[in-house]
């Protein structure tokens, strides 16, 4: 091969002797072709394919017997191809060879321009997100590959030659791949982690484009990294904050917080400090009710959580050696006094107001 790197595709054979490569291009009879691995021999006339071997070492030109047609790994793959593509004229006048790359090739970048929309039902919201990666692909059928995915004339074909189109049509497909995912209720946040799942989604989409018509495949899909648009970010962040407040500690935590912030900042107005702090004690006293109450509602809530715990270890059953366990005795838990039932919600509090959707405790 002339030239046969990490991205080629294709690449057209060169004479070579003892002064090195020749300006002819041209194949005579006799002639001994060197085969890589990972390399299958095309041997045209005209442009029509005349013979080919995917197996590895030295071939020579024999225009006097039948075509060799050395299959290798693609064994009977091939068949239904080079009847279509083979040469059905006279004696080959203007012979040359081409090499196709059937070695996996990497590393080929990926960006969506746009972002694409993703139901996640564990959000239960539409979301919108943009994906960066990288993918593999691989020749599988070369004389479909040679026939529809190389440019007519081209001595050598490297993916950024065709990258434009290619690019277009994986984006497509991974449009499609990823809705297929959020239909198969895949948290949005897993997305980048299901590289195997999404390469199957993305060669079972570009199946009939890609493998039936030109001869290559994906084989693999890896995402670097997702990002949300502002709004989908916004969402995630709110529901996030919202699941953690849903733990008493945390709860308490933010109310102090929040009291702590108010005398820093009152401490830092240039307007001086006695205004401010007369501001923040009238606003407190608003506000107070509120702050004791939602306290106290973390409390009760902290403080029931621990006797419960301390409740299940203590009666946690004690056996002897030898002597056999008694089966624990279930039934719902009763009303403690003080506590009472949101009329809302059905929330059980022990607070002034319900701790789940802040309607206060009845009178």
């Amino acid at each position: 091969p002339v030239n046969m790197g990490a991205q080629t595709l294709m690449t057209q054979g060169r004479i070579k002797n003892k002064s090195g490569f020749s300006s002819s291009d041209i194949i005579s009879n006799g002639s001994c072709i060197h085969v890589y691995d990972n390399q299958f021999m095309i041997l045209t006339d005209g442009g029509k394919i005349i013979d080919y071997t995917a197996e590895p070492g030295y071939f020579i030109v024999d225009n006097s017997s039948q075509p060799s047609l050395f299959q290798g790994q693609f064994k009977a793959s091939l068949k239904d191809v080079w009847e279509r593509f083979k040469f059905n004229g006279s004696s080959p006048q203007s012979q040359k060879v081409y090499y196709i790359n059937t070695q996996e090739i990497k590393g080929i970048k990926f960006g969506t321009r746009n972002a694409i929309n993703y139901f996640d039902s564990f959000y239960n919201a539409e979301l919108f997100l943009r994906a960066f990666g990288t993918y593999s692909i691989q020749v599988t059928n070369p004389l479909l590959f040679y026939a529809n995915g190389c440019p007519r004339n081209a001595t050598q074909v490297d993916v950024p030659d065709i990258n434009e189109q290619y690019l277009n049509e994986f984006l497509e497909a991974l449009q499609a791949a990823i809705n297929q995912m959020s239909a198969d209720g895949e948290r949005i946040s897993f997305v980048a982690s299901k590289s195997s799942t999404l390469s199957k989604y993305m060669a079972d989409a570009l199946d009939e484009t890609w493998r039936d018509l030109r001869g290559i495949e994906v084989i693999s899909v890896g995402i670097g990294s997702i990002s949300y648009d502002e709004e989908s970010q916004k969402l995630i962040n709110m529901r996030n904050q919202g699941a953690m407040m849903q733990d008493p500690t945390i709860r308490e935590g933010f109310v102090q917080s929040a009291v702590a912030q108010g005398l820093q900042n009152a401490g830092s107005n240039p307007a001086g400090a006695g205004a401010a702090f007369m501001g923040m004690g009238m606003g407190m006293n608003a506000a107070g009710g509120f702050m004791q109450s939602a306290s106290a509602t973390n409390a009760a809530q902290m403080q029931y959580q621990q006797q419960q715990y301390q409740q299940a270890q203590y009666q946690q059953p004690q056996y002897q050696q030898g002597q056999p366990a008694e089966a624990p005795q279930g039934g719902a838990r009763m009303k403690q006094p003080g506590e009472w039932f949101c009329p809302e919600c059905g929330t059980l509090n022990a607070g002034k107001f319900c701790m789940n959707c802040g309607t206060k405790k009845p009178e």
